[in-house]
């Protein structure tokens, strides 16, 4: 802030005039001037491992030479040649892609801004696209979606945790499959309801709600559309959030619901592995995703009723400008009304493109990554200490 300046800052707890535009089709594509953010995990992913596996290798088989007087070749030039070979076979596997010809795609949450970009990126790709709206009458999104992308794209009234709407869209999408279609080859869920707050402020509506999109309604969703993606032998790929390995205050319930989520898809990769079909998750990071799930508007709107809804103890003992705080401190998540999305649909459409897709995507920024990291193989208390909140 300039010196001099007295503009103050509103109150998250108060009523707020400002509104930000909403995000439409411009804002899922990135600004030209500033450079995309996104790092290829995914290749990273892949090529650790066996790089390591190559050093080892090269070590043994270099001193069994060496031992046996066959050759005085050095471990580094094994190495070299282990890695060239291993990365090359590695990529041409990780690149090899499925024909989109005729093969349909369910996708859910596209009322989200991730949704949608999703939608449309899949239907430039060819395939035919089931996009699901959690309230597709009268939404401008959902006209918007029908009248860009091609014939080939359906917009259906989808609500995971409908029960009758679940049954609804899988008898449409069983009649409007492709021709010569065996099934449906990918289910992809987007739908998530991002609930903030620490335990104590969050009503338990709202945490209900967050288990039922968030867990819940993926779960009978899968049930439900299984059969169809079986006969296809295709995949189910479900979007999750770094936060589900990285603990951090006021995401408490938005990460336990994700974190059921993740064990859900572990469970139902081995469970499948069998039958044909792939159980993918794209965990996300918040700089990643930006507003894709969570605006300023409903960022003010969540903090406003949990506060009306604390007891007088409740805000004494925690003050307005802890609370104000604890929840400000997400604001930087909301922001940037053109967050660029392209590492996230990336890893989406990867795990419904890929031949051989990776169990688990991580879309996030270089510092998460590292955090994520650190939380896994780091001592609990120095990480704490660390990453002190």
């Amino acid at each position: 802030m300039a010196a001099g300046d007295v503009t103050r800052r509103a109150s998250i707890t108060a009523p707020s005039m400002h509104r930000r535009p909403s995000a439409r089709r411009g804002s899922l594509i990135k600004n030209p001037q500033s450079p995309s953010q996104e790092v290829p995990w995914d290749i990273i992913d892949r090529c650790a491992l066996p790089i390591v596996l190559c050093h080892a290798l090269a070590v043994v088989l270099s001193a069994l030479l060496n031992a046996f007087h066959i050759s005085q070749i050095s471990v580094f030039t094994l190495f070299l040649w282990f890695s060239i070979s291993v990365t090359g076979s590695l990529w041409f596997y990780h690149n090899l892609q499925v024909t989109a010809a005729g093969k349909a795609v369910l996708v859910t949450g596209c009322d989200n801004v991730l949704g949608n970009a999703l939608a449309r990126r899949l239907d430039d790709l060819g395939y035919h696209v089931f996009a699901g709206f959690q309230n597709k009458a009268g939404n401008i999104d959902a006209d918007m979606l029908k009248e860009d992308c091609s014939g080939r794209l359906h917009t259906l009234q989808l609500d995971v945790t409908s029960e009758t709407q679940i049954l609804s869209a899988s008898l449409y999408i069983v009649d409007h499959l492709p021709e010569g279609a065996q099934g449906l080859w990918a289910i992809v869920n987007c739908e998530s309801w991002c609930a903030l707050g620490e335990l104590e402020w969050v009503p338990f509506s709202v945490i209900r709600r967050a288990m039922e999109v968030n867990l819940l309604g993926p779960a009978r969703l899968v049930q439900v559309m299984l059969p169809l993606v079986r006969r296809a032998r295709g995949r189910v790929v479900l979007a999750s959030s770094i936060l589900t390995h990285v603990a951090a205050p006021v995401r408490g319930v938005h990460a336990a619901s994700l974190a059921a989520l993740d064990a859900l898809a572990a469970c139902l990769r081995r469970e499948l592995k069998p039958r044909g079909v792939d159980v993918v998750v794209v965990a996300a990071g918040e700089y990643t995703t930006g507003s894709a799930w969570l605006s300023e508007e409903k960022l003010l709107e969540q903090a406003r009723d949990m506060w009306k809804r604390l007891s007088d103890e409740q805000k004494g003992a925690y003050g307005e400008d802890y609370f104000e705080q604890a929840l400000r401190s997400l604001e930087k998540y909301t922001k940037n009304a053109d967050v660029d999305l392209t590492a996230v649909t990336r890893a989406l459409s990867d795990g419904v493109t890929r031949t051989f897709p990776l169990a688990r995507y991580t879309p996030v920024s270089p510092r998460e990554k590292l955090k994520s990291i650190l939380a896994e193989h780091m001592p609990r208390c120095l990480y704490e200490g660390l990453y002190a909140d």
